[in-house]
């Protein structure tokens, strides 16, 4: 296969590199033993080394598999980014579950969604979400919840072994992190065998019919990824970096290209709850020199416009590395953000079902405005006709992006036909209309699908239509993306009221607002007499978005 893109690497980064039989976790414990006292977390000047916590979550592990988890059982971790999040993921691993990341916002109707999608058999959640739990239904097929609180956060580098200490209660199915942990070590010595070619995670993607799924992602997979990713950062040192975690480690994005690829530098990770409160990630970033900065193109723009920054007051020149995902980049942004830090901003792509990164811009080389950069090592690619999904395309012409690398995913969780449909003779069909330059950058124009993406998170018009329609005022409704100067996009809906009946946009914000996370709700209203449609009732969005397309 011709490979052009090879001839714009980075010098020193390989166009092929060998895999090693690893799981995830081992970047975690090879990281202890090489660093062993080098802060592995740092959050909110609370430190815990990289050996304390690969100790942590084996006695983790065991209490885990203590409590009955069965290998490749899925555990739901419905935490923000803390020093538990870090714990309970590599723990799951290391136990030989398999992670179902939730994002703490969601609604109870979107929990239990994922909850009964991914047959979890356990949570491990923050005392904050303990009342959305309470309203998820008695049906819902967990075995055991294990809530953790912002405090712990501030003590589990000090939680030791208690003999003495005892849970066994079959009737009892509510335990704290630190009472499992405390009882681990006694009734457990054993660890679980995994492999590389177990399951490490099931990520939740809209695939191709907008009902959100689990892309599985093995532990070879991940571990192929965080590799790709360790050759393609060209100067970063083993040992002696800083990652500003601020993406949401329950997203691929932040678990992969933040954390694991973290891990396998042995990189302090400064952990960021909420990147939404500024100051605080500013003061972060200078306080402890981060020199890694995966973020989405929301963040840098905000970052760009915040008078700390402007003025000077603060000094974000520790910054080396920094990967924009999850949504285009504008070039304005971009080169203001380099400007203000001397950082390299690369603009990336990535998706869930290859968990989680397959293109960049290079580090030290070219970044050609508006490409979402070169294919990774050992990742090939096509441009397709979007007629028949098989016919090569010349270079520059525009077709469906077909993806083949070692990160790509086994397929959806209990979804034959999708995987058929997505997975075809070892390719991945991402859905992504693209081209390809003669240098081999690539450049996605347009989705083949409707995902809407806010602020880099996936929203699925179907998910939102289905929430707005079940308003009694409500016939019919249709969800479309349409541009947003922060958010790159936002969401907005087209509703059409029953006869004799009235609503207002507010009660319709206000109905979304119980059932949908914050970025799904829609930010506009607009009431119609009928929505557009195609002969056979297909719903056409295209028409809707056609005004805010002429802008």
């Amino acid at each position: 296969m011709n490979r052009p893109w090879v001839n714009h690497y980075d010098e020193g980064v390989p166009h092929s590199l060998t895999y090693p039989s690893l799981r995830v976790f081992d970047f975690l414990d090879e990281a202890a033993s090489r660093y062993p006292e080098q802060p592995c977390t740092i959050f909110e000047g609370k430190t815990i080394s990289y050996a304390r916590m690969s100790a942590l979550t084996d006695v983790l592990a065991r209490g885990l598999i203590a409590l009955g988890l069965q290998k490749g059982e899925r555990v739901g971790i419905l935490l923000p980014n803390v020093p538990q999040y870090v714990l309970a993921y590599y723990a799951t691993l290391k136990a030989g579950g398999v992670v179902s990341a939730m994002n703490p916002a969601y609604t109870p109707r979107e929990v239990e969604y994922q909850i009964r999608d991914s047959g979890c058999a356990l949570v491990i959640a923050g005392e904050s979400s303990r009342p959305l739990i309470e309203q998820l239904p008695q049906d819902v097929p967990v075995r055991q919840w294990i809530f953790t609180s912002l405090e712990d956060a501030f003590s589990i580098a000090e939680w030791q072994p208690d003999p003495a200490f005892c849970l066994k209660d079959p009737v009892r199915t509510t335990f704290t992190l630190q009472e499992v942990m405390r009882w681990a070590p006694v009734v457990l010595e054993r660890k679980a065998q995994v492999s590389p070619d177990d399951v490490a995670i099931f990520q939740y993607s809209g695939g191709t019919a907008g009902i959100p799924k689990a892309a599985v992602g093995l532990h070879r997979n991940l571990v192929a990824n965080t590799l790709q990713f360790r050759a393609w950062l060209s100067g970063m040192e083993d040992g002696r970096e800083t990652v500003l975690l601020a993406i949401p480690l329950y997203h691929v994005y932040g678990m992969v290209v933040g954390m694991s690829v973290g891990a396998s530098m042995a990189a302090r990770m400064v952990l960021i709850p909420n990147p939404r409160e500024l100051p605080k990630l500013l003061e972060a970033v200078q306080t402890y020199q981060v020199s890694f900065f995966p973020g989405v193109p929301t963040l840098y723009a905000l970052i760009n416009q915040h008078p700390l920054v402007q003025s000077g007051e603060v000094n974000l020149r520790s910054i080396r590395a920094c990967i924009s995902g999850s949504a285009p980049l504008l070039e304005e942004i971009r080169l203001r953000f380099e400007a203000l830090t001397g950082a390299k901003l690369m603009e990336g792509y990535g998706l869930s079902e290859a968990p989680t990164a397959t293109h960049c811009n290079p580090m030290l080389g070219e970044k050609r405005p508006g490409s979402i950069g070169l294919p990774l090592p050992d990742v090939d690619c096509r441009i397709v006709s979007l007629e028949d999904g098989e016919t090569d395309l010349p270079t520059g012409e525009v077709g469906e992006l077909l993806i083949r690398g070692p990160q790509v995913m086994q397929g959806y969780h209990n979804r034959p036909e999708e995987t058929r449909e997505t997975l075809r003779n070892g390719w991945l069909y991402t859905g992504d209309i693209a081209r390809m330059d003669e240098d081999g950058y690539f450049y996605i124009l347009d989705r083949k699908k409707d995902l809407i993406k806010v602020s880099g998170y996936q929203v699925w018009p179907r998910e939102v239509e289905e929430v707005i329609a079940a308003h009694p005022a409500v016939l019919e409704a249709g969800v479309a993306g349409i541009p947003h100067p922060i958010r790159g996009e936002a969401v907005k809906a087209w509703v059409v009221l029953k006869p004799g009946h009235s609503a207002s946009a507010e009660e319709i914000f206000e109905w979304c607002k119980q059932s949908l996370v914050y970025y799904k709700v829609p930010i506009e209203v607009e009431f119609l007499e009928r929505l557009p449609r195609s002969p056979v009732g297909k719903l056409l969005r295209r028409v809707l978005t056609e005004p805010y397309r002429q802008v």
